[in-house]
């Protein structure tokens, strides 16, 4: 049986925790085929962004060009796009290609150290080229306030702004609600005018470096194997929760457990 093809188009993490290498880990921990796009080269550890070197966006095109002509796509979920000219030839490569597949977009503005992943007037992009060939989009609560132009800082504000721009971009819009810090990890989709709810315990204690890129990640492979999208999100939330659970940890760092269901030697 094939696995459904699953393009990831993100920035490389040396660290392996977000980006491109967790997309590839969460991808395949749902059973399906990951392909890559880098879109920059960052130097980081959780908590640390050191530098970012863009990939030309030439060669950001190729390497989608050449993907869709040799696998067959199911689903693309984009991730570190960083610049205005990215993010235009990322949205015209997807554009030429007519057969449907699902697209998720997980917004990347901020590192979890704070440090930022988006240049100036790069949003402006993600508006008109991007965001209008979504089926999926997926802002945590900092990218929310970004994109609705306004702090948001509880769930009845999280659907209003989600409603709105579900509106605006014809896309659903999966809203995470872990920045709340409470005792329930919330996070809200809203499609074609419905709300659906999705609640797992609020985990403690564990950094949330590359949880953005894992959850967009494994929802496009739950996408790419059939599911539907509410279902498709329950999936990757269960699945994001438990590599959080089964977080690893060092002496000096973590990372999440892309693969918790899998026992240790």
């Amino acid at each position: 049986m094939q696995k459904p093809v699953v393009l990831s188009i993100a920035g490389s993490d040396n660290s392996a925790g977000a980006g491109a290498q967790a997309d590839l880990k969460s991808i395949t921990a749902q059973g399906g085929y990951a392909l890559t796009a880098i879109t920059c080269v960052v130097a980081e550890v959780p908590g640390q962004v050191s530098a970012v070197q863009a990939v030309k966006p030439g060669i950001v095109r190729e390497q989608i060009r050449l993907s869709f002509e040799a696998f067959p796509v199911a689903a693309v979920k984009t991730g570190m796009l960083y610049s205005q000219a990215i993010i235009r030839g990322v949205a015209a490569e997807l554009k030429t290609h007519s057969k449907k597949i699902w697209l998720v977009v997980d917004p990347v503005m901020v590192a979890s150290s704070g440090d930022p992943l988006l240049r100036p007037g790069a949003m402006r992009s993600y508006f008109s080229e991007l965001f209008p060939l979504a089926d999926v989009i997926t802002p945590n609560l900092d990218e929310l306030s970004i994109l609705a132009g306004k702090k948001i800082t509880t769930l009845a504000q999280m659907q209003m702004a989600g409603e709105r721009l579900s509106d605006q971009f014809g896309a659903a819009f999966l809203l995470k609600g872990g920045h709340l810090r409470g005792p329930r990890a919330v996070d809200l989709l809203v499609e074609n005018g419905r709300v659906h709810r999705f609640e797992a315990p609020f985990i403690r204690g564990v950094e949330t470096h590359g949880t953005g890129c894992t959850y967009a990640s494994a929802l496009a492979a739950q996408l790419a194997l059939g599911k539907p999208l509410p279902e498709a999100v329950a999936a990757a939330k269960h699945y994001l929760t438990s590599a959080i659970r089964r977080h690893l940890r060092w002496k000096s760092t973590h990372a999440l457990d892309h693969f918790p269901g899998r026992a240790l030697a």
